[in-house]
């Protein structure tokens, strides 16, 4: 099952190589990557039930909060299921179909959140740079219209390169280079031109994705020389608190994107080792995400202590 597919034949399947060259440390990678993604989901899960059941943070901000924590139980939840069955078990194939639902709704939810980020950032240059406009810039249909065009465009997106991705022929080799399906190492597999799959690639990416990177990065621009004109500390403080949260989000976000996609493959590691470090970008950064905001913002902390207080009396009632 495991053979490579070459000459006139279809492939009908792919088989996702995973750490099959590692093999002394599946059991041990299996155990960690069951904790961390229990870990994601529980983390994840409370702060949306925090968000729902507390009145004083149903607003724009937390809404935004609550959509970045169902990306980060979605997102994991498209790669981690089927890594864990491939460290368990010899089979690591992935039908065809499978493999384009797989990189679909990794590739749309992933570029959703790119967008989301910059929606945040948004959101967080209004409520700093201007206070008493806020509440009527920032409305629930405002913050509604946003969420439903960074989701539209996450999946657009994805369904447009999905598409380009598998109208490729392929007819050699069936081995993706990866624990998943993403479309670097697919397209690499294809035995007709992948030139116009490459631009469309780069031309969206520059455009949305660079696009999204400016307007969180001028939106802190902005951010950060409004805090800096604040008189006292105890003002800049306050300021600073309301976003610190979430630029540790995005620096984190883009700080794994970086080193997984753009940094050179090390000639001293083995594939296996540059796959697992490429993984984390996937698995790491959705578990801290809701430890970060649970860390840093004082309404979170409040809302989780009284979600599990109620939760703890439920029990011994």
């Amino acid at each position: 099952m495991e053979m490579d597919v070459y000459n006139l034949t279809t492939v009908t399947q792919f088989i996702l190589i995973g750490l099959s060259d590692l093999p002394e440390v599946r059991y041990p990678l299996f155990v960690a990557f069951v904790i961390i993604y229990q870990i994601t989901l529980l983390g994840n899960g409370l702060i949306l039930l925090a968000i729902v059941t507390e009145k004083k943070l149903q607003t724009p901000m937390y809404y935004l909060l609550a959509n970045l924590s169902l990306l980060d139980i979605f997102c994991p939840s498209a790669t981690v299921p089927k890594m864990l069955k491939n460290l368990l078990t010899e089979d690591h194939s992935i039908s065809f179909v499978g493999c384009a639902l797989q990189l679909y709704f990794l590739v749309a939810l992933a570029g959703t959140e790119v967008f989301l980020l910059a929606v945040m950032a948004y959101d967080r240059y209004v409520a700093i740079c201007f206070p008493l406009r806020y509440s009527l810039i920032m409305t629930k249909v405002r913050c509604v219209q946003l969420l439903f065009g960074t989701w539209a465009a996450g999946f657009l997106n994805s369904f447009v390169h999905t598409m380009s991705t598998f109208s490729l022929s392929f007819c050699k080799s069936n081995r993706v280079n990866q624990y998943y399906c993403d479309i670097p190492p697919v397209v690499a597999l294809s035995c007709s031109s992948t030139y116009m799959a490459e631009v469309l690639l780069l031309v969206i990416a520059s455009i949305f994705g660079v696009g999204a990177f400016l307007i969180t990065l001028i939106s802190y621009i902005y951010i950060v020389s409004t805090i800096l004109k604040i008189r006292s500390a105890e003002g800049k403080r306050k300021a600073f608190s309301t976003c610190a949260s979430h630029l540790l989000v995005v620096f984190l976000f883009y700080g794994t994107t970086i080193f997984t996609y753009m940094r050179p493959t090390s000639s001293q590691h083995s594939p296996g080792r540059d796959r697992l470090i490429s993984m984390l970008y996937g698995v790491i950064t959705p578990m801290l995400n809701p430890i970060i905001y649970s860390l840093r913002n004082t309404e979170v902390k409040g809302a989780l202590r009284k979600v599990l207080h109620l939760r703890i009396c439920s029990q011994t009632a």
